[in-house]
């Protein structure tokens, strides 16, 4: 090719290359969601978006933003910012028409960010935490040859997995180096609180020290992760997000018995149940195939929500309150999205619609719990004869019929009492009423009618009911109060109408749907009451006389009417007569009914699978399927945020476009990836990957300079230094003192706690403190009341979970020393641990250095030690000359003032910033 032809085609090519960048091509990519997004939110959204729509005009969606007006014009013409309406209305200069309407004007900078954007073609983009989650490609590490092999650097030297990539590659960005590793003492301490909550013992330091081997950290690790203290750990984290008590909350807030949940919880997370299954058996384990009863106990999450049983409440609004309560925890927990504003209006901010919310609602809107006292459905726990009776039934369903299904729906209604009717849902009443607001109750010539009842193939009435008055008889008529007598039923004599008793009645045959009427003809009292709490229609058991009561009918009644000794709420499915229509309710207020709507998932997110079924089973398999973006993503985040303080994304209860951009982006989706596939949902897995990591094994101490740069160690080269949560630094007293109880599981205890905290002016319940090693057993085993939580607990920012607490938002403050100075568990603890200081020393030198041996693995300081022995000393003295106080103070008689003064000087210990803080 001669020189003049290639000369001719560089200045051609020139000329093409220069066009292109005339165009724009070359120009660097605006990006909607870092850049245009904020700049809308933050000046436009709050007239244009959401509930306002100032002159017809929306930027909350796409289709929105690029509709006219209501002036009929275009605010955004994609490539054509100048025949743009919104770049024209912000750079007006009257005010009665620049944007935005009475607020500063934008800036220069803005508009032209807004004004390239909307030329390069207006690409509308999805928030990142909404885009599929992809395996980021590792950032590469040292010079080209060293990735081929040939030598290394400090950074590959300093790596341990693929998490510190991704950290050492931010660091350099910021020209940071990472810390040293922490020595083995403190980096013990540490992964012990992080993965046992439990402070590790002197016996395991040593062992840790004396493993020369290249691995003996990661067999701590693994000993850690196979302790059954694990379990409780991340319970007691998992208890905030389920708003775990042993009440109902609201006013009254009378116990519940849901202790089997929090069990369950312990064993899920030591058996390592992967988290999809994990989830799955919460929000749906009752409509699994033929569920087991570990499985709908597992459901629990989903009835701590608060009953209201206090007399004038309404049962339907409180149950709606307790589904909307479901929708907006579920997002919370495991999609990190403030869905619940929704409720009331589209989202201003993120792509969930109003109608959306409803759609998502009416996934739960079908559950059987109706804010009844009772706290219905529950499973029963039978015992002794009982149990007998039931496997009797089991037996026999089994050998008389050849459907499964049949079998499971006897046991269903044997073990959780459903379906049926509750008796507040009866209507029409004459000369009857809601006892409290609760149960119906009649009187003599009183009528009520039970709406639209499918009969069809249904010979069994079922019904609990009870009545002081003698001879009282109701009369059940079809179709009206004149209409056919279906049945006359002797009222049973039970003391009264609050004691009821379940009786099972033999049903004549009749097919369609009916309303059915019930009157009372009670001469003999006609002011006395008789109750009725629920009602069922059932078919006979199988092998059983269609028109008269057969021998297991009367074991089944006899089954029903038991005293159970425990019971736990749980979920259950109401389907045919007893499934719900769902609306969306007009500003969110749930007496203003808009129209019908089917279960949905928000459009924004991946559409459902077809094949599967459309209710909470459908959406828990929806929710942790691979495509979804929000949920491995937001696990990996939280258990982050509990290991270093921190979540990747800060506002862990939001990672949406109003939650803190991600530190380290790349790294938050490659674990959620890890989590999903390798690891197989498995979080002892990544919790393994987590604090195997150099990131984690760093020293937590810090620079002015490094302070000055990153005060919060968002970029991570320095390792995690926070306060101990609420259960940790309690659980650390009694574990040092030698008091900590390893038993587990059980219904809740009572430690000792300051008198006065309780207040239960309706039932006189009161705080009975636990005897023997009841007293002192772990944190998450303690009984919570929702209106008086455990004080030394909640001083430590526990929540009192009434409602799902995604972080806790740690403060300090005097009052928390004064709990560890003064509460009752504190000063106990430290005369334990005094008692065994003084075995481990002559002086009290000697006895205060091993005391916090004990505590922290290593010796004071000698100007710490100096201060402690002063404080040592100077107590004794007061004692001797105060024998009254020491007495009080040890709880007993014969003691010493060298052992008082050991326990102020341990209790003093227990009280340093050091030994409540995780380094």
């Amino acid at each position: 090719m001669n020189p003049q032809r290639i000369a001719v085609m560089a200045i051609a090519v020139v000329v093409v290359l220069s066009s292109f960048s005339f165009l724009g091509v070359f120009e660097d990519k605006v990006d909607f969601n870092t850049q245009i997004k904020p700049i809308l939110n933050k000046n436009c959204i709050a007239c244009h978006g959401g509930v306002k729509k100032a002159s017809d005009f929306s930027l909350l969606f796409k289709h929105e933003a690029m509709a006219p007006a209501k002036s009929g014009k275009l605010a955004i013409v994609p490539g054509d910012a100048d025949a743009s309406e919104l770049i024209r209305r912000l750079t007006l200069k009257d005010p009665e028409e620049r944007m935005p309407l009475d607020e500063p004007p934008l800036k220069a900078e803005e508009i032209e960010l807004l004004r390239k954007w909307i030329d390069q073609g207006a690409e509308w983009g999805d928030h990142w935490a909404y885009q599929p989650v992809q395996r980021p490609e590792l950032p590469a590490l040292g010079t080209f040859w060293n990735r081929l092999g040939l030598g290394e650097n400090k950074d590959q030297q300093w790596v341990k997995n693929e998490i510190d990539y991704f950290v050492i590659d931010k660091l350099k960005q910021e020209k940071l180096t990472p810390s040293p590793e922490a020595d083995r003492a403190t980096l013990l301490r540490r992964v012990s609180f992080d993965l046992t909550g439990l402070p590790p013992t002197e016996k395991q330091l040593r062992d840790f020290l004396n493993d020369t081997s290249e691995n003996a950290y990661e067999s701590i690790v693994d000993s850690l992760l196979a302790s059954p203290a694990y379990g409780e750990k991340w319970t007691a984290m998992w208890l905030d997000l389920a708003r775990y008590a042993d009440t109902k909350g609201y006013e009254r807030d009378p116990g519940r018995k849901i202790w089997r949940y929090r069990d369950w919880l312990v064993k899920a997370f030591n058996e390592d149940k992967p988290f999809d299954q994990f989830t799955v058996e919460q929000l749906a384990g009752d409509l699994l195939p033929n569920p087991s009863d570990e499985q709908l106990v597992a459901t629990g999450f989903h009835r701590n929500t608060m009953n209201n049983d206090e007399g004038g409440t309404q049962d339907e609004e409180f149950r709606v309150a307790a589904v909307i309560d479901r929708v907006n925890t579920t997002w919370d927990v495991w999609q990190g999205t403030t869905f619940s504003c929704v409720q009331c209006h589209s989202h201003p901010y993120d792509p969930f619609t109003h109608e959306e919310y409803y759609k998502y609602l009416a996934f739960f809107n079908n559950a059987r719990d109706e804010d009844v006292t009772s706290d219905t459905p529950t499973l029963r726990f039978y015992k002794g004869k009982d149990s007998i009776k039931v496997e009797q039934l089991k037996q026999w369903v089994t050998t008389h019929t050849t459907s499964p299904r049949q079998v499971q729906e006897v046991m269903h209604f044997v073990k959780l009492v459903e379906p049926k009717i509750n008796s507040h849902d009866f209507d029409e009443y004459v000369n009857a009423s809601l006892l409290d607001a609760k149960y119906f109750g009649i009187q003599d010539k009183g009528s009520a009618r039970i709406r639209n009842i499918n009969l069809t193939g249904k010979n069994r009435l079922i019904l609990a009911w009870g009545t002081k008055a003698e001879n009282a008889t109701i009369t059940l008529r079809q179709d009206s109060l004149t209409g056919p007598v279906l049945m006359k039923l002797p009222v049973p004599v039970t003391g009264s109408g609050w004691k009821d008793t379940v009786m099972i009645y033999p049903l004549p045959a009749i097919s369609g749907r009916h309303n059915l009427y019930l009157t009372l003809n009670s001469p003999k009292t006609p002011k006395e009451w008789v109750m009725v709490k629920w009602i069922a229609f059932q078919t006979a058991l199988p092998g059983q006389p269609a028109t008269h009561l057969g021998e297991m009918d009367k074991t089944l009644a006899t089954v029903l009417n038991a005293k159970v000794d425990e019971s736990t709420p749980v979920m259950y499915e109401g389907t045919g007569d007893l499934a719900r229509k769902t609306h969306q309710f007009i500003r969110g207020n749930w007496l203003v009914k808009g129209k019908e709507v089917e279960p949905d998932v928000p459009n924004s997110l991946p559409a459902m699978d077809k094949n599967l079924p459309r209710n909470r089973l459908g959406l828990a398999r929806w929710m942790v399927s691979r495509q979804h973006p929000l949920t491995a993503r937001v696990i990996v985040n939280r258990l982050w945020e509990q290991l270093f303080g921190t979540g990747i994304v800060e506002t862990i209860e939001d990672v949406g476009t109003q939650g803190f951009p991600p530190t380290h982006r790349e790294l938050l989706d490659y674990l959620a990836v890890d989590l999903m596939e390798p690891h197989h949902w498995s979080l002892k897995k990544l919790l393994k990957q987590i604090v195997m990591s150099a990131t984690y094994r760093q020293r937590s101490e810090t620079s002015p300079e490094l302070l000055k740069q990153d005060p919060f160690n968002k970029l991570l080269a320095r390792g995690p230094r926070i306060r101990l949560s609420a259960e940790q630094v309690r659980d650390q007293a009694l574990a040092v003192s030698g008091l900590l109880s390893n038993k587990m599981y059980g219904p809740s205890v009572m430690p000792p706690q300051p008198d006065g905290i309780w207040q239960s002016p309706y039932n006189g319940e009161s705080w009975k403190p636990s005897q023997g090693e009841d007293r002192y057993r772990r944190a998450l085993y303690t009984y919570w009341k929702r209106t008086a939580p455990y004080p030394s607990m909640v001083t430590f920012d526990s929540p009192s979970r009434e409602f799902c607490q995604l972080r806790r938002l740690r403060t300090n403050t005097p009052l928390q020393a004064l709990v560890t100075l003064n509460d009752p568990v504190y000063v106990e603890s430290a005369h334990m641990l005094a008692e065994l200081m003084q075995y481990c020393g002559r002086t009290p030198e000697q006895q205060i250095q091993a005391g916090f041996r004990r505590i922290m693995l290593r010796d004071l300081a000698p100007k710490k030690l100096t201060v402690l022995t002063r404080l040592y000393r100077d107590t004794e003295t007061y004692y001797k000359h105060h024998p009254e106080d020491m007495n009080k103070l040890l709880a007993c008689q014969g003691g010493t003032p060298q052992l008082a003064a050991l326990t102020v000087t341990a209790n003093a210990m227990l009280n340093l910033d050091e030994v409540i803080t995780k380094e």
